[in-house]
């Protein structure tokens, strides 16, 4: 079946190539150009991934992420931003966003972002433990949950891919260059910023097990500590 994408993007001309594109790519695409528009062809189907313009009429797409996040933390969720519009990148990944384009944007990068977004779970290795333990909690990283006193907490995926990232080199100091190239491709200033929005969010979570915590050596790198 093919990976069924929302696309809410109120240039009308830029919404038929994006849509025409992926379409070629396979993709299956329902084109929304405004935010209360999207949020009802939200709920009206089930998608893999949501594409949001950030200035859309009637409801712009942090309001509509929002309200997306509200329903599914795991569905993906790429912003569109203006050039100019830098600080808008960082209020998309508080409220839930996994990434973002800057307009204008080649469609071969925006392919290249959904695919990483779309394949399944956060394991490579068919012979990987699914299902890791951090102290008292433990990381399921094909469903993105982290249960923490018997909490469940959906993460998204960008959380998800972090939080793996950092147990894998569980101990060890993780540079933040490093981790950026690793997950987003570069390490600009704001791909920087938000990796520490998405580092405080997985500390808020973690906070109630004292057997772990991610360590901040503030502009070099974190380190998951996790205490036997």
């Amino acid at each position: 079946m093919n990976k069924h994408i929302l696309l809410v993007e109120d240039d009308e001309s830029l919404g038929f190539v994006i849509k025409d594109n992926l379409e070629n790519k396979g993709y299956k695409v329902q084109l929304s150009t405004d935010g209360e528009v999207g949020l009802i062809d939200f709920d009206s189907s089930a998608f893999d991934l949501c594409i949001l313009d950030v200035m859309l009429p009637k409801m712009d797409g942090f309001s509509l992420a929002e309200k997306i996040r509200q329903r599914s933390k795991i569905i993906p969720i790429i912003f569109l931003t203006a050039k100019g519009m830098q600080e808008d990148k960082l209020e998309g990944f508080k409220i839930g966003g996994d990434d973002y384009m800057t307009k204008p944007f080649s469609m071969e990068e925006l392919t290249y972002r959904i695919e990483v977004f779309l394949r399944r779970g956060v394991s490579s290795d068919k012979n990987e433990t699914t299902v890791r333990s951090l102290g008292q909690s433990s990381f399921d990283l094909n469903s993105f949950t982290l249960t923490v006193d018997d909490q469940p907490q959906k993460l998204t995926r960008r959380e998800a891919e972090i939080l793996k990232y950092l147990s894998d080199r569980m101990d060890s100091l993780v540079k933040r260059e490093e981790l950026l190239i690793a997950l987003w491709g570069d390490d600009d200033y704001f791909k920087g910023r938000s990796l520490d929005v998405f580092i405080s969010k997985l500390r808020k979570y973690l906070k109630s097990d004292e057997n772990v915590d991610i360590e901040n050596y503030h502009g070099v790198g974190f380190k998951l500590v996790v205490k036997s």
